[in-house]
Order: structure tokens, then sequence, then C-alpha cells
């Protein structure tokens, strides 16, 4: 979906794999929080260790949030038509786990584009915080959904609209829960003073109803036009307020912040202080453009602080591309979250400390692998390093000539291909143990790299093939008929 031109610097929906991918600490006793990513006490916690390694894409949609709870993480992302959620006692094996369906509406006002969902548990329920509209862009406003019981994936029961009273019909996404003092704060993105898309505040009496008026926030960004997706830390006797700016679509979307003490009251907004500058922004150098749009987690021991977000693989301005992401952060002496900068795609991360493991391996283009994998190739292929931060190990293998094959054994139960999507890129055959070919497009109409190209389905454990075949053909758009391999990611559970 295109953004509105009069108004609208982002547009969320794109094609998502539904196969893969794929907050905050209470300070009331009665109102608790998913998992926060840090506590105002900051008090010592026990270090587990971690079994093994992941790399990054954990989903292929955007605007991730998600949390650790009762031994598995939990996961959402922008599906447009529902929400979907995606849950994996590991993080390596997020991005391998199949999709449950939480919510779909037959509500013609609110069954369009939905957006952004967000899930915190208050009591023994979880309250789902989402955007939808009616097909028009303009109309988006906040609901919330309830669960019938404590589950995260629910099932859930539409409980309300979210306006406050002054913007009781404005324009609103992206909503983030506050928790200070005892008291519930709904933070959003809407139409202010300053933005279309500007960071707004509005008390609330429980989890949903808002009973009072939004201020607004005039938040610094770096680019005028979008303040949105606040989220919360609370640290060092300080809450930290981050949020996006700039155009979702542009390689320079990325995140800023503000911070007041804890005691203060989140309504003032002369009790926001602007810290200067982004505090997590695109790394050329390393493949990534556009990282923004995040959630904070903790480890499953707790001792570790992590921040999910979605971001692109190419510097061109499109809402394609954006990728939900996953890496750990640290803290300055000041107390301020460090971000540090954001991973290249497919670089390989520890797991969170306490994570029971997962097992899965990665097999390079080249024949390298963490693992027992390998690849081999018949017929005419190119390879070199021209693709240099877009691929893994900087470097791929392409052929337009049909016929030509790559084949990877794996030992596992799961395999999934990345490799540059490209404005030449045509068709190939893929297939499991030699059994019947699926049809995949490696097309797009711009470049980018370390794309999902296909998912096998779930197969028994042990030793398996996964073979690409070049057909030759592309579609009606592509300018040639070229299929690129890169990396394969094996799971083993």
């Amino acid at each position: 979906m295109l953004p509105s031109p009069a108004h609208r610097p982002r547009a969320r929906l794109g094609p998502l794999l539904a196969a893969l991918l794929g907050l905050v600490v209470g300070l009331l006793p009665a109102l608790t929080g998913p998992t926060a990513a840090a506590s105002a006490a900051a008090e010592p916690r026990a270090h587990t260790s971690a079994a093994g390694t992941f790399r990054n894409p954990l989903n292929s949609g955007p605007d991730p949030f998600m949390t650790h709870w009762k031994g598995n993480y939990y996961l959402t992302t922008t599906q447009g038509g529902s929400i979907r959620m995606w849950r994996s006692p590991s993080l390596g094996t997020l991005a391998a786990a199949d999709p449950v369906t939480v919510w779909t509406d037959t509500d013609p006002s609110r069954n369009r584009s939905i957006w952004a969902p967000e899930f915190y548990r208050f009591g023994d329920r979880w309250y789902l915080y989402y955007t939808a509209d009616d097909g028009v862009d303009d109309h988006h406003r906040l609901y919330v959904l309830e669960s019938e019981r404590d589950d995260p994936t629910g099932p859930y029961r539409f409980k309300a609209k979210l306006a406050p009273p002054n913007h009781a019909d404005d324009f609103a996404i992206d909503a983030g829960i506050l928790q200070l003092g005892g008291r519930l704060y709904l933070a959003y993105s809407g139409i202010n003073q300053y933005q279309h898309n500007g960071i707004n505040i509005a008390p609330m009496s429980n989890p949903y109803t808002v009973s009072g008026d939004a201020v607004a926030i005039n938040a610094a960004g770096g680019c005028p036009e979008v303040r949105e997706g606040p989220e919360f830390l609370y640290r060092s006797g300080r809450v930290w307020m981050t949020y996006s700016t700039c155009d979702t679509g542009k390689p320079d979307y990325q995140v800023w912040m503000i911070s007041m003490p804890l005691d203060a009251d989140p309504l003032v907004p002369g009790n926001w202080r602007q810290h200067q500058g982004a505090v997590f922004s695109r790394a050329d150098d390393r493949g990534v453009f556009g990282p923004g749009h995040h959630a904070f987690f903790t480890s499953p021991d707790g001792t570790e602080d992590w921040i999910v977000y979605h971001a692109k693989t190419t510097s061109v301005n499109t809402y394609t591309n954006r990728t939900t992401r996953a890496q750990k952060f640290t803290w300055r002496a000041d107390g301020s979250p460090d971000f540090g900068r954001p991973l290249a795609m497919g670089a390989t991360q520890d797991l969170p400390s306490g994570d029971p493991g997962s097992g899965n391996y990665w097999i390079n283009d080249d024949g390298r692998s963490s693992g027992p994998g390998r690849v081999a190739y018949t017929g005419a292929w190119n390879s070199g390093t021209g693709c240099a931060t877009q691929c893994f190990w900087s470097d791929d293998h392409w052929s337009d000539r049909a016929g030509a094959t790559a084949t990877f054994s794996f030992t596992g139960t799961r395999i999934v291909l990345l490799s540059v999507k490209d404005t030449g890129n045509g068709y190939a055959g893929i297939s499991i143990d030699g059994g019947p070919e699926q049809r995949v497009d490696f097309h797009h109409s711009i470049r980018v790299g370390e794309a999902v190209q296909y998912v096998s389905p779930r197969l028994a454990n042990g030793s398996h093939t996964l073979r690409i075949r070049v057909t030759g053909e592309h579609n009606s758009q592509s300018g040639a008929s070229f299929v690129s391999v890169d990396r394969a990611e094996v799971y083993t559970n």
C-alpha cells in the first residue's frame, strides 16, 4: 500500500512470508508488564549461559514487538489483514516457528491495514494493542483486545477503542504503554501541533480506558515528518522513551530518545529532556538501513537487555524489505541505554543468556558451514563478492543457465534459503529430497540482499537435500532470469 500523498509518510503493508519470519516492568503491584528490558531497581541478577548462536532475520515482517514469558519468546509483527504471533523456546528457532493467528475482525470499520500490535500482561490477562482502519489510511485508530485466559496467544475478545477526548476522531497509530507511579498512560503517534505523526501521551484509568486528554510532546528527530513507535525503559531513577523518526521508507529511519525522572508527571511536556542525536541509526558499512520501530525484551534469565527492531538491506526508499532483527544492548555510566550500532544481517550472535539453545547452523554458498552441511553445483554458475554487505560472508553464486542446479545437503528438520532478490532475477524450481518442485520467483522491483526466498516444510529429523534449479524463465517485469544462492539456515529441532 502506498502512503497517502497528503500526509502519510509511512506505509506498513507488503508481501510477507506467513510461515517465517515471526515490556515493561510493572511498577504497580497489580499491573505487571510482560518482560522488562530494565527495572528501576536494577538489582543484581544471576547469569546463566546460553547454548549456541543465531542469525537474523527473526521474521519477514516489520514493526516487531516481543517478550519472553514462561519459557517462550512471543513475537508479533505487522501482517496487514490479521494479528499473528510466533512462539518459540529459543530465539534461534523463532524464525522457523509456525504463526498463530490470534485476531481477525469482521467489523468493516477496523478490519483493514492492521499495524504494529503490542501485548502486555496486567493481572492475569493479556491486553493486545493495535492500529487498524476501514481501508482509508487517515482513518487509522487505536484498539485494544483482552485475552480470555492467561496466555499471550489468546483467545482474545475485542475490548475497546482508545481515543483521548481531545482527539476523539483523529488519526492515531503505534500504541505503547507507559507505567509510572501506580498509573498507566497511553503513548502513541498521532495528530498534534508538531506533526501529523507526532508523539502524544494520555492518562488511562485501566488497561482499556483512556481517562483524559492527550498532551503533545515536541520530540526532536532529525527529520520533520514522523515521530512514532514510542517504547519505554526504566533505569537509574529515570524513564527513557525511545521513538522512531523519519519516513519508514527512507534509509534514514532511526531511533531517538527523551527521558524524565520516574517521579515526574509524564503529562507535563517540560518534564521530558531531549537527548541529542539518534541513538540507533543506519550502518552503511554493514548493509543496514532504516533501523527502527523497535521494542525491548530481556534474556530468559533476566540478566541481559535486548532490542528487537526492523531494518532493510537496501538504501532505496521503499516500504518493502523491512525484516525483524534482534541484538543485545548495554547501559552507560549515566544510566542511559547504549544500543550500539545495528549488526549486519546474518551476523552470528550468541543466544540470550539462559536461552536453552536451538542447534541451528548455516551453510554458505561457497561450501563453508557451521554444522553438518554442504552445497554442490552443476552447470554454469558465477561467483564473487560483488554483493558485499548485502550477502552473508560477502559472497554469493548466481546463474541464468536453464538446468543449472545448486544442492544443499543438510541434517535437520527445516531449511530456509536466503539470497539476493534483484530486478534481473527469474524463477527457480525448488525441491526437497527429490520431490515435486515448487516454483519460486527471485525477482524484486529493487535489489535487496539476504532476502528469504524459500522455507521448507517441517521434515523428519535426519539427512535431507534442498535442490535449486534454474529454469531460465522470468516474469514480465524482470529483465533476466538469474537465480542467486547465498546462505541456508538449517534448524535441528
